[in-house]
C-alpha cells in the first residue's frame, strides 16, 4: 500500500475534476492514477467494483468512492479558503441531478434517444437561476468560491463545450464571468494535468500539494 492516498481519476471526467480541485486546495498530497475507462485497472476495480472514477484508497484501507465524499474528506484535513462554508448539499444535488440528466441528453442524444434541443433548454432554466445567483455575490454561495461553485464548475464547463458558439450568446452574463473565472485560474490548470494511463508496475506520480508562491 501507497504511504500516500491513491487516486484512480480520469482528466475529463467533472466528478474525478472536482476531487481533484478539493485535493489541491487541501493542500493533501496524493498518488494519482490516471484511468482508461475501456481498459479499468484490476487494482482499481478490486477497491471499488463500481468501476467509475473517482476513487481514493487510503493507507489505512479505507475506500472513498464518491467525488463529494472525497471533496469533503480532502476539504476535513485543510480548508483554507473555508470551501465547506458553501457545502450547499440541495443545490449540488440539482447539478447532480437534473442538470446533469440534461447534459448528457444534451451531449449525447444517440446514446440517449433524446432531443438535444428540449433538454439544452431545460438546463438552460437551471443556469438562469444560477446566473441571478451569482449576481447577488459573485459566486454561488457567497463572495468567493466555495464547494459548491468547484463541485458544479466541471458539469457547467462541459455544457458549454458542447456548442461554444451557442452557450456564449445566451443571456447568462454572470454565469460567463463565473465560468471563464475558473477556467483561467491557476488551480484549474494544475487539477488538468495530462498523464498517461497508469498500468500495474509504474512508478507512483505525486499530485499536489499547490506551492505557496503559485
Amino acid at each position: 500500500m501507497s504511504p500516500l492516498p491513491i487516486l484512480y481519476s480520469f482528466r475529463r471526467c467533472p466528478y474525478a475534476m472536482r476531487a481533484r480541485l478539493a485535493l489541491l486546495v487541501s493542500g493533501q498530497a496524493v498518488v494519482i492514477r490516471e484511468v482508461k475507462l475501456r481498459a479499468k485497472p484490476a487494482a482499481m476495480l478490486a477497491a471499488s467494483p463500481k468501476g467509475t472514477v473517482p476513487v481514493l484508497c487510503l493507507p489505512d484501507g479505507t475506500v472513498i468512492e464518491q467525488s463529494l465524499d472525497i471533496m469533503r474528506w480532502a476539504l476535513g484535513r485543510g480548508d483554507p479558503e473555508g470551501w465547506l462554508a458553501g457545502d450547499d448539499a440541495a443545490l449540488v444535488a440539482r447539478n447532480d441531478g437534473p442538470f446533469k440528466h440534461h447534459l448528457d441528453r444534451t451531449k449525447y442524444p444517440d446514446r440517449h434517444g433524446s432531443d438535444p434541443a428540449v433538454h439544452r433548454g431545460a438546463a438552460l432554466e437551471l443556469l438562469a437561476d444560477w446566473d441571478a445567483r451569482l449576481a447577488a455575490t459573485g459566486y454561488l454561495c457567497g463572495p468567493a468560491r466555495t464547494l459548491a461553485d468547484m463541485a458544479v464548475f466541471p458539469f457547467v464547463r462541459q455544457f458549454a463545450a458542447v456548442d461554444p458558439d451557442w452557450f456564449a450568446a445566451q443571456p447568462l452574463p454572470h454565469v460567463h464571468r463565473w465560468l471563464a473565472r475558473h477556467l483561467a485560474d491557476p488551480l484549474f490548470g494544475r487539477a488538468m494535468i495530462r498523464l498517461s494511463p497508469w498500468a500495474e508496475g509504474d512508478d507512483p506520480i505525486p499530485f499536489g500539494p499547490i506551492p505557496p508562491d503559485a
